[in-house]
């Protein structure tokens, strides 16, 4: 049997490396065994999750979009605020802008909590983000976020994402302000 450097020498040009190859599977929407126990499919996402969110805070809004696949009746309700978005929304050219919105950044998560069940997982995270984000110079980002992932066939796409950047909390005076649409200062 040949080893995988005689296999790699006697692969013609325009072959696929073995390296080439799971890098590439990593950029796939997430797609789990029928067989597959809870734990199993919620440790993957966890995994996929934040391999895709780590390629988007560098600005590869591709990898990400080749990675996470939206339920047609996704929700994002973004740290921003505002009107929640949904997944008609999602053209090419807003996923561009996406794209060039994060730059050179680092993603980690910490999971607070999971929740799964045979069509649907929750989980619930601390994202923290080292990013340049809208042109603002880089900073740390600390996000609470709540993703739902659900069923799709053999597939897991995302449901819901909600993000707000109150990881380090806030006063009930800040908290007050933010609802009354005032800044968090007053």
């Amino acid at each position: 049997m040949k080893n995988d450097q005689d296999l790699h020498r006697a692969a013609a040009p325009s072959a696929v490396s073995r390296r080439r190859a799971l890098a590439g599977m990593a950029c796939m929407p997430l797609v789990v065994a029928e067989a597959a126990t809870a734990d199993d499919v919620i440790a993957k996402l966890i995994d996929h999750t934040q391999q895709a969110n780590a390629a988007l805070m560098r600005g590869d809004a591709g990898t990400y979009r080749q990675m996470v696949s939206l339920t047609d009746d996704f929700v994002l309700m973004s740290p921003f605020g505002g009107v929640p978005s949904k997944a008609a929304e999602y053209t090419p050219e807003r996923w561009e802008r996406m794209g060039r919105f994060f730059r050179n950044g680092t993603h980690r998560q910490e999971v607070v909590q999971t929740y799964g069940s045979q069509d649907m997982v929750v989980l619930a995270l601390i994202e923290r983000d080292s990013v340049e984000v809208g042109g603002l110079p880089a900073q740390e980002w600390a996000l609470r976020v709540t993703l739902v992932y659900r069923r799709v066939g053999t597939e897991w796409h995302l449901a819901h994402r909600h993000a707000d950047p109150l990881a380090n909390g806030i006063s009930l005076q800040q908290a007050a302000a933010l609802a009354r649409g005032l800044p968090a200062s007053q």
